[in-house]
């Protein structure tokens, strides 16, 4: 059985041990979460439980500005967080 939930202000289609990463969740390692279900296998209702594996961040993205001729360069980097969940059941309400 398979759903459709929503968290980060994204969608992702999951099925049982599914492993995915999503924007970051105010959780610890090893908690159990609920996600917001939007459609499920059959259209029937129903519940995604799911345990926080790990918070990481993802690679850095550069940002690099310039003018020419002006003498102006900036860098900047950013690592965005991110966590890594397993869904570990999806149960038809």
């Amino acid at each position: 059985m398979f759903a459709v939930i929503r968290t980060g202000g994204k969608q992702y289609k999951v099925s049982k041990d599914d492993k995915i990463r999503v924007e970051k969740i105010d959780a610890k390692e090893g908690a159990s979460v609920d996600c917001e279900v939007l459609f499920a296998e059959g259209g029937k209702k129903a519940t995604v439980k799911a345990k926080v594996l790990e918070h990481a961040r993802n690679a850095k993205v550069t940002v690099f500005k310039k003018k020419r001729r002006q003498n102006y360069r900036r860098t900047k980097g950013h690592k965005q967080p991110h966590t890594l969940i397993q869904i570990t059941d999806v149960k038809a309400a």
